[in-house]
């Protein structure tokens, strides 16, 4: 018996019978990120290598960023200037960032080697190639924020810069409101949705495996070695048939 398209409130729902845009893309996402995909209790044997922490080095240093910025925002520049307490934060911003290039350059240039884009993975690639990019954008416009001597002799450099390429009026890197509009809220929006989807493409492909891992074996968890490998491996010798015994005499014997 089939579900009712509109069942009552606390009804189960069959994925099947989801007519409305919302529910077309419930199930979607569900076909796609299944939960035990989006949050998985283990990976891949392979993913212990240190080829796959840099990532999520990444990542960590890039909530830093965010969290350290809004106090920074919230406060203003008078408090990181003459605080210690602001020196400090400003600092650990500062070092989060390069923590951050360092880490995600590391990350790409082994992903780049490992030829990670394997497998239906190159979306993945790109959106980390993207989110390279545009944090190039918000670390330069951090850098003119500073509100010291150093930020204005970067920012008149860049505005000479940016009016030779004719983009100069566009992007006024001498405007400090356009500047903390740009940093604080465009490209750090930019930046985070663009890591949101590469993390939601890495669940939804898994962690691209090292190119001398089998085919068989690429998401297979606990160290374990190829399933028909090791089936074969470890079954045990089939017992030889015994041999017909030959008769020694025959009934007209």
């Amino acid at each position: 018996m089939t579900a009712p398209t509109t069942p009552g409130h606390g009804a189960p729902v069959d994925e099947a019978d989801a007519h409305t845009l919302t529910g077309r893309a419930r199930r979607w996402l569900l076909r796609k990120l299944p939960p035990e995909k989006l949050l998985p209790e283990d990976q891949p044997s392979f993913v212990a290598s240190w080829a796959y922490v840099f990532g999520m080095g990444a990542i960590a240093s890039l909530l830093w960023i965010i969290v350290s910025g809004v106090v920074l925002g919230l406060n203003g520049p008078q408090w990181y200037h003459v605080s210690s307490l602001g020196s400090f934060v400003n600092s650990t911003h500062l070092w989060s960032v390069e923590l951050f290039f360092i880490f995600m350059v590391v990350h790409l240039w082994l992903k780049f080697w490992m030829a990670s884009w394997r497998g239906g993975r190159v979306l993945t690639w790109i959106t980390g190639v993207i989110s390279f990019v545009a944090s190039i954008g918000a670390a330069f416009t951090g850098y003119l924020l500073q509100t010291n001597f150093d930020s204005q002799w970067i920012a008149f450099e860049a505005k000479d810069a940016l009016n030779a390429v004719g983009v100069g009026a566009w992007f006024n890197v001498a405007n400090v409101g356009q500047l903390f509009t740009w940093h604080v809220t465009l490209l750090p929006l930019a930046v985070g949705a663009v890591v949101v989807l590469h993390v939601l493409l890495v669940r939804v492909h898994g962690v691209a495996p090292p190119l001398e891992a089998a085919e068989s074996d690429a998401q297979l968890l606990h160290g374990r070695t190829d399933v028909t490998e090791s089936t074969e491996a470890t079954k045990p010798p089939e017992p030889a048939e015994p041999q017909q015994a030959t008769e020694v005499g025959g009934a007209g014997q």
